[in-house]
């Protein structure tokens, strides 16, 4: 409606981003009347019906603010810190000269399977960050280290991953985990503390061998 306003009087609509409308993408991320998704729990901005607010109400909408997400224009901020923390070791090398493993012929336990499947929900929408009074990307980056943690794919480079990872972001500028748990609350995925347990385990390790 507002946009619709803006467009008519010839004026530049607000800038937000949004992509599948499925809360899966993580593209629609906002904060609303001061939290990270909106009142509503684990669902995105996309997801929130406005049946969550009472007739009347005044609806306050900003960008997510953190130092390692710089705001682009109006709504919509930077995230590329996600994919560099990514990038700095969030995958596994797998030999595809034809004579692969088939991952189904590799037997995993049904609790580390079902805790990997967990970790692996994390859309990077980044509302762990923009919940959390430190900004710190604690959560995500200790999911997307416990999916392959989880699973023997990922132990051949499980130290280097951890080790690059959790460097990666505090060069992007995260901050430190505060322990307050509101990254859990707000999450959108309900992404567990438990993985920062087990990141932080992994990273003990990493160093200890290092």
């Amino acid at each position: 409606m507002l946009n619709n306003q803006l467009i008519e009087k010839g004026e530049s609509p607000v800038a937000f981003d949004h992509d599948c409308r499925e809360g899966i993408c993580g593209m629609c991320s906002l904060y609303i009347n001061g939290e990270a998704h909106g009142p509503d729990r684990r669902v995105t901005t996309c997801q929130l019906h406005m049946r969550m607010f009472k007739d009347g109400d005044t609806i306050y909408i900003e960008p997510f603010r953190a130092k390692a997400f710089p705001v682009i224009k109006d709504l919509v901020v930077d995230r590329s810190a996600f994919d560099r923390v990514q990038h700095a070791g969030g995958f596994i090398s797998v030999n595809t000269s034809g004579n692969t493993q088939d991952a189904n012929s590799i037997p995993i336990p049904k609790h580390a399977a079902d805790s990997a499947m967990d970790a692996a929900t994390c859309i990077g929408c980044g509302a762990c960050v923009a919940s959390c009074k430190n900004s710190s990307a604690m959560l995500f980056v200790s999911a997307k280290v416990s999916q392959y943690a989880l699973l023997p794919q990922g132990q051949v480079e499980a130290t280097d991953r951890v080790l690059n990872m959790v460097q990666q972001m505090d060069d992007e500028g995260f901050g430190n985990c505060t322990n307050t748990g509101a990254c859990e609350v707000e999450c959108p995925k309900g992404i567990s503390l438990e993985n920062i347990a087990r990141m932080n385990r992994e990273y003990l390790s990493a160093s200890l061998k290092g």
